[in-house]
């Protein structure tokens, strides 16, 4: 069996490593390639490239050149679309049917987005004149690309995250050093490829890099060639590369965990909000930061919406990946499965119940779609984020209260409301330190709306105009009006 090795892009050229690491099939632990294992030099390497592509094109200043590169590049994802859907599949573990979804289709259309944005995107805004100091000033403010990007990815997400950080830095006419997830090399590394290979984006302008070791992230928070850096991962570690690049007072640019509430208000469609509360803590088995992951439910109804998003729980297919009715896959790696069942012990041993799941299923990093009720407010298993299929029910005695859970978080990423008066849901909706909500089932998620959290789950947007905006400077000028300009 013939197994890839997938190829680094640096400076413009496809480069390979002395050392490699392997990528596993998470649904069946057999071998889908190997990924070159960066050294230093190589991330050293890459944001050289950068960095001159930056300083030394035009790049920076050729809305044109970049426009037509990512038209381009778009157009080269459609073409491979397929090859890009089987590799995600393989290595990431998302459902096929996921991959109609956030797990490609989605981002290949992000491109498309930003490239029309670009195309329409006014750079300067005139501030018209004022008068000072016994003189007519003209003002206006232009904005130029913030320079060069550190990009760095997780695995949950791999095609989504790429393009939410590259699409938008490259329209801004910034260059990028794009460093893949260990765990999901191999899709990275495919796009860095295709951009080589079946593109006209200029050498150094998209540089991509992939590691098992933190060596290589630590050169890119911390080096003097890096303007910014855009990291998407766990708190703890959008911690520490604050810290990294506080050194030189990068831009950072995080989006980090969540622990989201969804609130069923008394009044709800209790079936369809069980059955909504069940499928999303099953998507793409847990491992997004967005899903709601703690219900919150009237006390007096705890027991019957129990019941019945078990039942939800018990429609959900899981199983092979590569089966189009799959509904849900693994868990990425074994690491991550032992994670999940440790904190559902530990949630049990804390007098939560375990209604449904909470087993392992073999063969590969599966794990039982888990629903525990009773769950106090306070504990690990309602203020940690999990990353696997496990949803924590908690009760709550009035409107009030449930407000109070919700906020009771050191994260803010997302949340939802289902109740039967969509203005009392929007209300409480507003009250909910989030950056992201959904009513009713409402769908905010797409290329033109903005994405990103309150308090420890990030700062910054990703997508829509403001995540393009992210990657630009504001420089203001003003200049003395002449006399005869005023006639």
């Amino acid at each position: 069996m013939n197994i890839p090795t997938r190829s680094q892009l640096i400076d413009g050229k496809l480069v390979t490593a002395k050392a490699t690491f392997a990528s596993h099939n998470p649904a069946t632990g057999e071998l889908v390639g190997h990924a070159p294992e960066a050294t230093p030099a190589d991330a050293e390497a890459a944001v050289v490239a950068a960095r001159r592509a930056f300083d030394t094109t035009d790049w920076p200043t050729d809305r044109d050149l970049r426009l037509r590169c990512l038209r381009r590049l778009h157009q080269a994802l459609d073409e491979h679309r397929e090859e890009l859907r089987e590799l995600t599949i393989a290595e990431v573990g998302a459902p096929r049917q996921l991959t109609h979804g956030p797990q490609l289709d989605e981002p290949i259309g992000l491109v498309k987005y930003y490239a029309d944005l670009l195309e329409s995107y006014e750079f300067t805004e005139d501030l018209g004149e004022t008068e000072s100091r016994g003189q007519r000033h003209h003002r206006w403010v232009e904005k130029e690309p913030a320079g060069v990007v550190a990009a760095i990815l997780p695995y949950n997400f791999p095609n989504q995250l790429a393009l939410a950080k590259l699409a938008p830095a490259l329209a801004a006419g910034c260059t990028v050093v794009l460093k893949g997830a260990p765990q999901t090399p191999l899709t990275t590394l495919a796009l860095g490829e295709l951009i080589a290979e079946h593109t006209d984006i200029p050498p150094g302008v998209v540089n991509v890099l992939s590691s098992s070791t933190p060596e290589v992230g630590a050169v890119l928070t911390t080096h003097h060639g890096i303007d910014a850096v855009t990291f998407t991962g766990a708190t703890v570690t959008g911690r520490r590369i604050m810290a990294a690049a506080s050194g030189s007072v990068k831009r950072v640019f995080l989006e980090l965990g969540g622990k989201s509430a969804m609130i069923i208000l008394d009044d709800a469609d209790i079936t369809k909000a069980a059955l909504f509360a069940a499928l999303t803590i099953c998507s793409h088995s847990g491992q997004g930061c967005a899903l709601t992951s703690r219900l919150l439910v009237p006390r007096a109804r705890h027991d019957e919406i129990v019941q019945t998003v078990a039942a939800g729980l018990d429609r959900v297919r899981v199983g092979d990946p590569t089966d189009p009715r799959t509904n849900m896959g693994p868990l990425i790696s074994g690491e991550q499965r032992d994670k999940v069942d440790g904190m559902v012990r530990r949630a049990v041993a804390d007098k939560a119940v375990l209604v449904r799941g909470g087993e392992r299923i073999d063969p590969g990093f599966f794990y039982a779609p888990t629903l525990l009720a009773q769950v106090d407010p306070d504990s690990e298993i309602a203020q940690e984020e999990v990353f696997g299929p496990v949803l924590a029910v908690i009760p709550y005695d009035d409107e009030e209260d449930a407000v109070r859970i919700a906020n009771n978080s050191r994260y803010g990423l997302s949340g939802a409301v289902h109740g039967a008066d969509e203005e009392r849901a929007i209300r409480i909706a507003r009250r909910i330190r989030t950056g992201t909500f959904s009513i009713n089932g409402g769908n905010y998620f797409a290329p033109d709306v903005p994405f990103g959290g309150y308090k420890q789950s990030g700062i910054g947007r990703e997508s829509g105009r403001a995540g393009f905006e992210e990657f630009l400077e504001t420089k203001a000028f003003g200049r003395v009006v002449v006399p005869e300009e005023r006639a």
